[in-house]
């Protein structure tokens, strides 16, 4: 009788399994793409660091968050949207992908080349941008950041996330080909490690589409500006969302280099680089399940508490092991780290529950067509994170600025927790008429062959 239970047991698992095989499909390419960029992405910071010195990572990786909060900027709610419409709007996806990224990148370089005049005319005291040809290498690495994210946010929007994963694995390899091959030619200036990173992101790009046989170029055709115009107020709400819920993070290497120091700094993005990495992978996972949940609603419920219990875990083994080892850690990338930074990041990895609950109630706005309402209270978050993280580093340095922004980011967790605990109560995530996809069935939107 045992036995006839154990079967009936497996069986009911592997048919839910089945139930969430596209969810289980894509948040796990998503996951082998994010675990390879984190392991590449950690081997070029560490070779960064051993070969670069403290001022100059400060100084870079305060450059490239604001290259990373223009791409967002310029992003502009564009690929999220792909994710959600692209499912319900079967035989237009090319013209909608091609629209998007046309007015994406046009309005980043069009962002970039604002913050390059302007950090010019203002002449700052923190000279990021050392001449021309660094002010050419952003300019084109904000463009570049958009066409990757649309391109990573269209081929999850077809629910192929091969493609974004093998994206990520080229470009984390590229980028640290290239800063080898720098170091190895006596090159260790902030110019060099920039157009290492844009360098790569373009061959990761290109490379993709080789790799796929032309996948990423299937992806776009004649651009379709009238459906895109169609769709432009949910294109604003996904906006207004995006920039909400992630502007205070791609900020925070600048914030510290403006607030602290550029040694600080070059010690904090040693660890915030890892917290940023390990939280894609909880981000992935609330992703997936927009496009998922969209084309599957019955399936809503188990779908959302997976993706949630499984993000939580994971979150809070990374928080562990931060907390025990980050001096190790600050370490492994140059000893001078650890002796900069002490033990005041040890309780930056926390900061990753609350970040997971927030993405799970962001995909919950999503789901409910609420990204207006909800960028409001996720704006408030933002002035929130940002308001204890220049007070705590007025109060107690580098230690007072982890711990404000781990203590805010907990207090949003904790109220987007009650959201969804309160939403799965009332069965009432993506049931209604009106989130039923207008695409055939879900097998008809399984990854192409090449």
């Amino acid at each position: 009788m045992s036995v006839d239970r154990a079967g009936a047991a497996i069986t009911r698992v592997r048919r839910e399994l089945r139930k969430s095989a596209a969810l289980v499909m894509n948040s796990g390419a998503l996951a082998i793409g994010t675990v390879a960029a984190a392991g590449l992405g950690f081997v070029y910071w560490w070779l960064a660091a051993r070969l670069f010195p403290p001022e100059v990572i400060g100084n870079t990786s305060a450059l490239l968050s604001v290259m990373g909060l223009i791409g967002t900027l310029g992003e502009a709610g564009l690929g999220t949207m792909l994710v959600g419409e692209i499912v319900r709007n079967p035989g237009k996806e090319r013209g909608l992908v091609a629209a998007a990224v046309c007015v994406g990148v046009a309005l980043a370089v069009g962002l970039a080349l604002l913050f390059v005049f302007g950090h010019a005319y203002f002449n700052s005291s923190t000279a990021l941008i050392g001449g021309w040809l660094e002010g050419v290498t952003f300019v084109f690495g904000c463009g570049l950041t958009v066409l990757a994210i649309l391109a990573d946010q269209a081929f999850l929007g077809n629910l192929r996330a091969t493609g974004k994963m093998i994206r990520q694995v080229l470009f984390g390899t590229l980028k640290l080909m290239l800063i080898a091959a720098a170091a190895a030619g006596g090159y260790t200036s902030h110019a060099a490690l920039l157009l290492s990173w844009v360098a790569g992101l373009l061959a990761s790009v290109a490379g993709v589409d080789l790799l796929t046989r032309g996948g990423a170029r299937r992806l776009v055709g004649p651009p379709d500006f009238q459906l895109l115009n169609t769709l432009r107020i949910k294109v604003f709400d996904h906006y207004a969302l995006d920039v909400a819920l992630q502007a205070p993070g791609l900020i925070m290497p600048y914030l510290v280099l403006t607030l602290l120091s550029p040694a600080i700094n070059a010690a904090f993005v040693s660890l915030w680089m890892l917290v940023s990495i390990a939280s894609l992978i909880p981000a992935a996972m609330a992703t997936v399940l927009f496009p998922v949940v969209r084309a599957s609603p019955k399936q809503s419920r188990p779908n959302i508490l997976l993706s949630v219990v499984t993000s939580l875990l994971f979150s809070l083994v990374c928080a562990v092991f931060i907390f025990t080892y980050s001096q190790t850690i600050l370490a492994v990338f140059n000893p001078a780290y650890a002796e900069i930074a002490g033990s005041s990041l040890r309780l930056l990895g926390f900061s990753l529950l609350g970040s997971t609950l927030k993405f799970h109630a962001c995909t919950l706005a999503r789901l409910g067509d609420k990204m207006r309402k909800a960028s409001r209270w996720f704006a408030l978050g933002g002035f929130l994170e940002l308001g204890f993280v220049i007070e705590g580093a007025k109060l107690d340095g580098l230690q007072g600025l982890v711990l404000g922004w781990t203590l805010a980011i907990s207090i949003e967790g904790a109220c987007a927790a009650l959201i969804l605990a309160f939403a799965m109560k009332l069965k009432s995530i993506a049931g209604h008429a009106h989130d039923r996809p207008t695409s055939p069935p879900l097998q008809t939107c399984r990854p192409r062959r090449p």
